[in-house]
């Protein structure tokens, strides 16, 4: 991530590395007609999980935040999986713009830090970037995908439709993609408490320069955050609504796959095992990176941090 932020927020949030998504789904009826649809639907759940995994240990603020987008392209993938051609477009159109916002915001903090990026030498923010720092929590807690709010509508949709399907690997892929929710809700708040929260961790005479961007800065991130906010509420019926004409017959999907309905009937505690993993993630990253101040609990964490397993694992992560 040594690119400039806008071009980041531009290729991760709504073109490049989307693009393969888009021409999958125009491809539906290829893959349809192919007999890997349950192996696209395990690799994009391992995708999500993997890559939120990563996630978890980077210490470059927007390496966090692109991490983001190829675990967010796992859910797309797994959608198409499982034949959700109209739900991975909706997710893909939902991601660019809470992906943006995050990006852009994540560049003013940037630009107010003299260009740095590494979350260890953040905190304390809040009373320097009060309007980026409202409008990247919108941000994360929209692609944590708190209920109301955009991603919420297109991720449950996708989690709800793999717990229908009665296939082993759709079984496995649901158990994965929750995994993913708990570390998605984890690094997106430990960013913003690193970021935001903590004590201070930079230099004096850094901090004695900080500034909020200017206004320009600030146009984009207010009407991205409102489409953070409402636009998934507003298109849900459009893309994924039974009966929609959006897609036309750009989309093929073959009658046995079709299980767009399904999910509507799902008991109550079955929706809500999504949000229930992503406050699980959320008070954890809470109780890690926020609440540690105690003399008990710094030790706990100090001799877990020292347990050969966990540097193994956390090597691995740390080195992708």
């Amino acid at each position: 991530m040594e690119g400039p932020t806008p071009v980041s927020a531009l290729i991760h949030a709504a073109t490049l590395v989307t693009a393969g998504i888009f021409l999958i789904i125009r491809c539906s009826f290829f893959f349809e007609n192919s007999t890997s649809l349950s192996l696209i639907m395990l690799v994009g759940a391992l995708t999500a999980f993997f890559a939120s995994s990563v996630g978890l240990v980077q210490n470059d603020l927007k390496r966090v935040i692109a991490f983001s987008t190829c675990s967010q392209l796992g859910y797309m993938t797994l959608a198409i999986g499982l034949s959700q051609y109209s739900a991975a477009f909706f997710h893909l159109s939902n991601h660019a713009l809470f992906k943006a916002l995050l990006f852009l915001s994540a560049g003013c903090i940037i630009h107010g830090l003299n260009d740095e990026q590494d979350l260890r030498k953040f905190g304390g923010l809040v009373n320097f970037f009060p309007f980026t720092f409202i409008m990247f929590v919108i941000g994360s807690l929209t692609l944590a995908g708190l209920p109301f709010l955009s991603g919420f509508y297109s991720k449950d949709f996708i989690l709800e439709s793999a717990f229908v399907k009665n296939n082993f690997f759709a079984q496995i892929s649901y158990f994965l993609s929750c995994c993913a929710i708990f570390n998605t809700s984890f690094y997106s708040f430990r960013l913003i408490f690193l970021t935001f929260l903590n004590n201070c961790n930079s230099y004096k005479v850094l901090i004695s320069k900080t500034h909020e961007g200017p206004i320009l800065l600030k146009y984009p991130l207010f009407f991205l955050g409102l489409g953070a906010l409402f636009i998934g509420f507003l298109t849900k019926d459009m893309f994924i609504g039974l009966g929609s004409s959006f897609f036309s017959s750009s989309l093929i999907v073959f009658v046995a796959n079709y299980s767009m309905a399904d999910g509507e009937f799902l008991p109550i505690f079955i929706k809500l095992i999504p949000f229930a993993v992503t406050f699980c993630g959320i008070f954890f990253s809470y109780i890690v990176v926020y609440c540690n101040s105690t003399i008990n609990i710094k030790l706990f964490f100090y001799q877990f941090k020292m347990f050969y397993g966990f540097r193994k694992v956390y090597t691995f992560l740390i080195q992708k």
